[in-house]
């Protein structure tokens, strides 16, 4: 299945969460399991020939696909998660937002010295939270191999936040 069927599975709506958004719902693909699939695929398909040590997935959306990658490549996964919701020692990274700033945290040991980690997320706005992501990934000392999306929104320009790392999103509006 191509990119092209999953991106015309993707529902706009309209002023969603605030008036002015065109929101990009992923749901109709999460609940027909051959969109879903071919979704996964489209992420993974491109890392089974090379090594993959860890999956790094932000949250929420970004758990879903990742799970989804990380079990096709047989890896570990790393969770990316807002403050407060993981247990023991972690490190945390604060960015930027159009609209304020944020903070997300990841274990101290999710990630090992010189593994191979492939970032993980449903879409690329601004580019700033996946920025950050890839940062904590090198602060544990991984290796970002891609940060890979299943949507990029291309007006939004989040590639220019991200030049230090190859990006791939198969579909882009």
């Amino acid at each position: 299945m191509k990119a092209e069927t999953i991106k015309r599975a993707i529902r706009d709506v309209p002023d969603f969460p605030k008036p002015g958004i065109l929101f990009k719902d992923i749901t109709p693909i999460l609940s027909d399991p051959k969109l879903f699939r071919a979704a996964v695929d489209l992420l993974a398909d491109r890392h089974l020939k090379g090594r993959i040590d860890k999956v790094a997935m932000i949250e929420a959306r970004g758990f879903t696909f990742g799970t989804g990658v990380a079990l096709k490549l047989g890896c570990g996964i790393a969770l990316i998660r807002k403050p407060g919701k993981l247990p023991g020692r972690t490190i945390s990274a604060s960015y930027e937002l159009e609209y304020g700033s944020a903070t997300l945290h990841t274990h101290t040991d999710a990630i090992l010295p010189g593994e191979r980690v492939l970032l993980v997320d449903d879409l690329l706005a601004t580019g700033g939270t996946a920025a950050a992501t890839a940062g904590l990934i090198e602060q544990l000392g991984g290796t970002v191999v891609e940060i890979e999306f299943l949507i990029e929104l291309a007006f939004l320009k989040g590639r220019a936040k991200l030049t230090r790392w190859p990006v791939y999103a198969p579909v882009v509006f």
